[in-house]
């Protein structure tokens, strides 16, 4: 179920680095304290979220994966 106080991204299909390009220019069009929610097929993701979130500041509450897809809840920083 979609919560409608998160913005969806479906990149599911995207190898690397389309994932997090795709999740980068949606946060970028977005307001601090707004959450992101991103769904990807692509094993790499897991990392590449993770250290994304850590290098830009975003805060990243769920990281996880669940029958082959990974699963990410971002909320974007007020700097970032």
């Amino acid at each position: 179920m979609v919560d409608p106080n998160e913005t969806f991204l479906d990149v599911k299909g995207l190898n690397c680095p389309m994932p997090l390009l795709k999740a980068k220019r949606t946060l970028n069009g977005m307001e601090a304290g707004e959450r992101l929610r991103v769904v990807a097929t692509d094993p790499g993701s897991m990392k590449d979220f993770t250290v994304f979130a850590k290098q830009a500041g975003h805060d990243l509450l769920e990281a996880y994966e669940d029958q082959g897809t990974f699963n990410y809840l971002l909320v974007k920083h007020p700097r970032a």
